[in-house]
């Protein structure tokens, strides 16, 4: 059994907790610093007038007379050389930090780290208290383990028997001792705890392959996806130096046929002016003339000489007319003029296809969108359940069953402000947002006006024809007049084929109708309206864009009529009953 040195315990001052520097020995046999002594001993004196040992309180007086332990000091001086401090933090424990197990029989206050736990014990050692278990005789038919926070030495006993559990057993699921193996878990798959630990390791060992597989595979995807974003990457910034590239040459174009544009109205301006000042010049040279003929005619007047009178009279009268403008100063005037309307054209040219949506810009999940439908019965899938919204109904507007029928009355209802409401157009919107697919029916009595519209939600509500359903930029608008019918949007109107009119007869009742069908694919950009039978669907007009922002369904009523109603279209189609007061509905 060889001697374990713990230098920290041995040759540390108890004052400064730190190596003994200068040591020296008490009367009573205790030793410390010089210094932390000496310093002691001044503060206590202060107080009192006895001297007394920090460690076993012994008193001295009068007060000793310290001297230097040279043998101490030099045993001190031995161990902070190299080599000595290597072979004692070789050979000294190590004290145990959080995540180690203590010692159970070293001091509270200076546990070592544990190395072994004894199972018969059920406590933990360090390499010093350890030792017994390898020399005493008694100890040696003990079980040891690795001491390790996962080995629990209550964990590790059976209760029970108090015998190490050292079976494992697979039908319970549980470790148990030899005892047990042959109790209660008699006849139970049982196997060594060592045997089940080399089974489960080789399941774990499959099970790091699984994941390590997983782990290249999402890896490689990784490596893939870093791939993509750098193409994107490299794409997007080839693209926008392409477009920078093709953006500069047309403004260059531009400032090039500016200055083509400007050197021909100066040269035109040039040469146009220089016939004008020909011609001033001339003016000026014969109202001088003629002033001259003036006073010679004046001076004449004034003459009894009848012959020369004649003369000078005949001579003055001959005189020639005024010069005359050219044509090509008048032709100059209107070319400027005609210029202004080309440059003009040119501009909107321009604007418009600027402005026109880029439906190459959108993002890669909505470049492929399902097929539109094109039966009625496929139409009607989509159908989906409107209200319209009281907020925004016109004072000559009147709404009943539930919002979802709107009256149009000669004379005006009170309604509450709202900054939502249409004052001046006889519209109203409907409640539900449209962001998907969606489709709507509207049907009305042959010879009324009525304005079928989406539209955002941002729509001007006051301004003259700005609020009016087609006559701006954010609302698209079958407008059917009469006999008539126009796809109208930000002002322009597109002739299309007026709505299919029908008659049947229901009992005794006669309806005589135009429907129309509106069809909404907000992510594809797509708008058709339809002329809607009894069971067919012909298509009128559809409208290719960009929307980017939720449509509203809107109605407008302009007939000359009194009485217009209008019904919102329900999820699931019905065929209905109506009498001749209903004339306007949307299903």
């Amino acid at each position: 059994m060889s001697l374990v040195v713990d230098q920290d315990q041995l040759f540390s001052c108890s004052l400064c907790v730190e190596g003994l520097k200068e040591p020296v020995a008490l009367p009573c046999g205790h030793s410390y610093c010089f210094g932390c002594i000496e310093g002691a001993w001044d503060q206590e004196a202060e107080e009192k007038s006895l001297s007394s040992c920090p460690q076993c309180g012994e008193t001295f007086c009068p007060r000793p007379a310290l001297r230097r332990n040279h043998m101490l000091a030099e045993l001190v001086e031995k161990l902070r050389t190299p080599d000595v401090q290597r072979s004692s933090v070789s050979a000294a424990p190590l004290y145990a930090g959080p995540a180690d197990v203590a010692c159970d029989l070293c001091p509270e206050s200076r546990r070592h780290k544990a190395v072994m736990s004894c199972l018969g014990c059920e406590l933990s050692y360090c390499d010093t208290h350890l030792q017994p278990h390898y020399n005493v005789p008694a100890f040696k038919k003990h079980k040891l383990v690795p001491a390790t926070r996962a080995a629990r030495l209550h964990h590790s006993m059976c209760s029970r028997h108090h015998k190490p559990m050292e079976v494992f057993c697979r039908t319970d699921q549980q470790f148990i001792c030899y005892l047990c193996a042959m109790d209660e878990h008699k006849g139970h798959d049982t196997v060594s705890a060592a045997a089940e630990m080399s089974h489960r390791q080789k399941q774990l060992g499959t099970s790091q392959q699984n994941l390590q597989q997983k782990i290249q595979e999402r890896k490689k995807e990784v490596k893939e996806l870093r791939e993509v974003k750098e193409t994107l990457k490299n794409s997007a910034e080839a693209a926008v130096e392409a477009s920078e590239q093709m953006f500069s040459e047309m403004k260059a174009s531009v400032d090039r046929r500016h200055s083509q544009v400007k050197d021909m109205i100066r040269q035109q301006e040039k040469t146009a002016v220089s016939q004008v000042e020909d011609v001033l010049r001339q003016l000026e040279e014969d109202i001088a003339q003629l002033e001259r003929t003036h006073a010679e005619l004046d001076q004449l007047s004034h003459t009894d000489d009848i012959t020369h009178f004649i003369q000078s009279v005949q001579s003055a009268s001959s005189s020639s007319g005024p010069p005359v403008l050219p044509s090509d100063v008048v032709s100059t005037l209107s070319s400027f003029t005609q210029l202004r309307e080309d440059v003009s054209a040119l501009r909107d040219d321009l604007d418009l296809v600027l402005n026109t949506p880029w439906t190459h810009t959108e993002s890669p999940a909505d470049v492929s969108h399902p097929a539109e439908p094109q039966t009625r019965e496929e139409l009607l899938q989509y159908s989906c359940p409107l209200s319209l919204d009281k907020n925004t109904v016109q004072e000559n507007l009147v709404l009943s069953e539930e919002n979802r029928k709107v009256t149009r009355e000669q004379s005006p209802r009170q309604y509450l402000d709202h900054p939502k409401r249409f004052l001046l157009y006889r519209q109203v919107l409907c409640k539900e947002a449209l962001t998907e697919r969606c489709y709507l029916e509207v049907e009305w009595n042959e010879g009324e006006w009525v304005y079928i519209a989406v539209c955002y939600d941002d729509i001007d509500k006051h301004e003259r024809f700005q609020s009016s359903f087609g006559f701006n930029s954010k609302s698209w608008c079958l407008r059917c007049l009469g006999d008539d019918c126009w796809f109208t949007h930000n002002g322009i109107d597109t002739k299309v084929t007026k709505p299919t009119s029908y008659t049947r007869d229901v009992n005794t009742y006669r309806l005589t109708s135009t429907r129309v069908g509106v069809f909404l694919d907000h992510k594809a950009g797509t708008l058709s309206f339809y002329s809607v039978g009894d069971n067919t669907t012909t298509l009128l007009h559809t409208v290719h864009t960009t929307f980017t922002h939720p449509l509203y369904a809107g109605i407008g009523l302009h007939g000359p009529s009194d009485y217009t109603t209008l019904k919102s279209l329900r999820s699931n189609y019905t065929k209905a009953v109506t009498h001749t007061a209903e004339v306007c509905k949307i299903w």
